[in-house]
C-alpha cells in the first residue's frame, strides 16, 4: 500500500478567490539548466519530475518565461498538456536573461506584452490563471509595468495578476492599478524580511509564494533536531514550518527529481508542535 502523502493533504487555497489549489505547489525553475540556463541535464527527468508532481496531488505550479529562458514553459506543456482541469499555472515575465545565472529587468509596457504573448504560445494556454510582474524595474516606472499587465488581463490573456520581489510600498502601487491577488518574495527560516507582506497577504486574502523557501535551513539547530527526532528530512520540517506560520501561504518547493519532489510533498503531512515551531521561528 502507498502511504505517500500527496498535496491535498496540505488542504486548500483559493487564488483571486475562483482557484482553489492544493495548499503545496511545484516551483519549475529547477527543471532547466545549470545556473537556470538552457535544458536540463536529462529532459526525460524533467518530464518525469512534473508528470510526478500532478500525480502526487500538485494544482498549482509556478514558472517563468526566464526559466531556461523559455524552456521550462516548454516542458511544462510537453509533460502535462493538455492540463487536468484542475491545474493552475503561473507564469512571470519582467526579467531577462542574458546569460546562467544573470537576471535582469525588463519592465517596458512593451517586452511585457511580448513576454506574455509569448507564454501563452509556449504553455499552449488561451489565458493564462495567475501572471506575475517578475520584478519592478528601476529603470521603468511601476505603473507602466503594471499597467501594461492590467491591459492584458482586459483582454482577456490573464486571469489574475501577482507581483513579485516588491515591497509594501511598491505592492499598494500596483493595488491602485490592478486588483493584486499574489506577491512572491523571498521567504524562509532564516530570511523573513517580507513578513510584513505575508501578514498583509493573510489580512487581506492574497495568497503568499515564498521563493528559496528551502534556502539556509542547514545547520539550524531546530529543524535539525525536528528532522531528526521524527526521522524525516529537514526540508520536510521546513516545509511544514511555512505551511503552518501562516494560512496565506503556498509553498512552491522545486527540484529537478521526481524522487525529491516526493519527498517535498510528504512535508503535507508533517505536523510540528507548539514548541517546534517556536524553537523553528526564534532560531534556536
Amino acid at each position: 500500500m502507498d502511504t505517500q502523502p500527496t498535496a491535498a493533504t496540505a488542504g486548500t487555497i483559493d487564488v483571486g478567490g475562483d482557484l482553489t489549489v492544493n495548499r503545496l505547489g511545484f516551483g519549475a525553475m529547477r527543471i532547466t539548466g545549470r545556473g537556470i540556463w538552457g535544458d536540463p541535464p536529462s529532459r526525460d527527468q524533467a518530464i518525469a519530475t512534473l508528470r510526478r508532481v500532478v500525480e502526487l496531488g500538485v494544482t498549482f505550479i509556478d514558472t517563468a518565461d526566464s526559466y531556461g529562458p523559455s524552456v521550462s514553459e516548454e516542458l511544462i506543456a510537453e509533460a502535462l498538456h493538455p492540463y487536468p482541469d484542475d491545474l493552475v499555472i503561473a507564469t512571470k515575465g519582467g526579467l531577462v536573461r542574458p546569460g546562467p545565472n544573470r537576471w535582469d529587468g525588463d519592465g517596458r509596457p512593451e517586452h511585457l506584452r511580448e513576454a506574455c504573448e509569448g507564454s501563452l504560445r509556449r504553455l499552449r494556454l488561451d489565458q493564462i490563471p495567475l501572471y506575475q510582474l517578475h520584478a519592478p524595474d528601476p529603470k521603468v516606472p511601476l505603473a507602466e509595468s503594471v499597467g501594461a499587465i492590467a491591459e492584458l488581463k482586459d483582454e482577456g490573456k490573464i486571469r489574475h495578476v501577482g507581483v513579485s520581489n516588491v515591497s509594501e510600498a511598491q505592492l499598494r502601487a500596483a493595488q491602485r492599478i490592478v486588483p493584486i491577488v499574489s506577491v512572491q518574495n523571498r521567504y524562509n527560516v532564516n530570511d523573513r524580511r517580507s513578513q510584513p507582506l505575508v501578514d498583509l497577504c493573510e489580512q487581506e486574502d492574497m495568497v503568499f509564494l515564498p521563493w528559496a523557501p528551502l534556502q539556509e535551513s542547514d545547520g539550524k539547530a531546530a529543524v535539525a533536531v525536528a528532522a531528526e527526532r521524527r526521522g524525516i528530512s529537514e526540508h520536510q520540517v521546513v516545509l511544514a514550518w511555512l505551511l503552518a506560520s501562516s494560512p496565506a501561504m503556498l509553498p512552491i518547493p522545486g527540484t529537478g527529481s521526481p524522487e525529491h519532489a516526493a519527498d517535498n510533498v510528504a512535508a503535507a503531512a508533517v505536523e510540528l508542535s507548539r514548541q517546534e515551531m517556536e524553537a523553528i521561528s526564534e532560531g534556536g
